[in-house]
């Protein structure tokens, strides 16, 4: 299931081909085939397109984005590597620094205002800093997409069977309103992401499509909330430093580097409950500085005793918070930890 709905995806693709069509130097036509089932670890990309130019035909598998993120931006670029043809993104909209990023990335583009990048041996267009249309309005974001539904979201994919607790448990374990926990779950359900069994309660569904877009939303969404601020300290105060999980937790770089020894982390990621912050700053000599290497920020789910991870944050958020940074140094980090902890909570049973 896409997160757009299948009218705003097809205004989106033959808006972008109009734009495109304008701007390239000879004629252009795109088509497209009959959907093979691709999938690499539960990715189907939207559509396959043939665009033929000059007599010569070009192949792609399409992702049709309202909202490109830089988080998504890393996942195509993991994604890509085994698939038959390159991935063509078709975009709302494509800023000029972004244009510039993919251009680096060698991830091909078309949008809705005639930005685009082609990089084949036929065809080679690169436009950037064109406006976007406003023939497009964006569609109302799902309640499940907000912070409190993604804060459920994750405490679902993490803990299989949270789904079947009682919304007052739910409630409870996340810190939310139990109104809002009834409106989350008849939006998942009618998203598609929550079975109603009956008697047997709920089954998460298409959790592989779930976990992408509780990762493209969490840095825009989430996590900007969570921030308590930036710090600093001394020179690899943290390379041996164990924390107590009941007060906090390494994330992002940290965390990547001791489950994978794959890693050198630059940024230093901890989670934590805001009444401990004051005491873990004075602990580890954290002094506040705004350009500072250690970013704290406030912990949203309630540690158990026996916490599987100890003082490491669950593997799904190290894979958000690598994939937040938008630095494709951390692009075979994020690989692993998906393939090492992550596969075998999404896969469908």
């Amino acid at each position: 299931m896409n997160e757009i709905n299948k009218n705003t995806e097809e205004d989106i693709f033959q808006l972008a081909i109009e734009a495109f069509q304008k701007n390239v130097p000879v004629p252009a036509q795109i088509e497209t085939l009959t959907q093979e089932p691709v999938y690499l670890n539960g990715f189907r990309p939207d559509r396959r397109i043939r665009m033929v130019v000059q007599g010569k035909t070009l192949d792609y598998y399409a992702e049709i984005k309202t909202n490109f993120t830089n988080a998504y931006r890393l996942i195509l670029l993991m994604r890509r590597e085994k698939l038959n043809y390159p991935l063509l993104l078709i975009a709302k909209y494509v800023n000029a620094h972004m244009a510039d990023q993919l251009k680096q990335d060698g991830l091909e583009f078309i949008d809705t205002a005639g930005n685009a990048f082609i990089n084949n041996p036929t065809l080679y267009v690169f436009v950037k800093g064109n406006r976007p249309p406003e023939i497009l309005k964006k569609p109302p974001l799902e309640r499940a997409f907000k912070p409190a539904g993604l804060k459920m979201i994750f405490a679902f994919l993490c803990n299989p069977g949270f789904e079947n607790k009682t919304y007052r448990e739910i409630a409870a374990a996340i810190d939310v309103a139990l109104g809002t926990v009834d409106w989350i779950m008849k939006e998942l359900r009618g998203l598609g992401f929550l079975l109603d069994m009956g008697k047997r309660g709920y089954k998460l569904t298409q959790k592989e499509n779930l976990l992408r877009r509780w990762v493209i939303a969490y840095p825009e969404r989430l996590r900007p909330k969570l921030m308590l601020g930036r710090y600093r300290g001394e020179i690899g105060w943290w390379q041996q430093k164990t924390l107590d999980p009941l007060k906090a937790q390494w994330g992002g770089e940290v965390a990547a580097a001791r489950f994978t020894q794959y890693l050198k982390p630059e940024l230093i990621t901890i989670y934590t409950a805001p009444q401990q912050l004051n005491q873990l700053l004075f602990e580890n000599r954290l002094k506040r500085d705004v350009a500072g290497d250690v970013e704290i920020l406030a912990r949203y789910w309630t540690p158990v005793e026996m916490w599987k991870y100890d003082d490491l944050v669950h593997p799904i958020l190290v894979y958000a918070d690598l994939l937040a940074t938008g630095n494709q140094r951390n692009i075979e980090t994020a690989k692993l930890i998906y393939e090492q902890h992550i596969i075998q909570l999404v896969r469908e049973n």
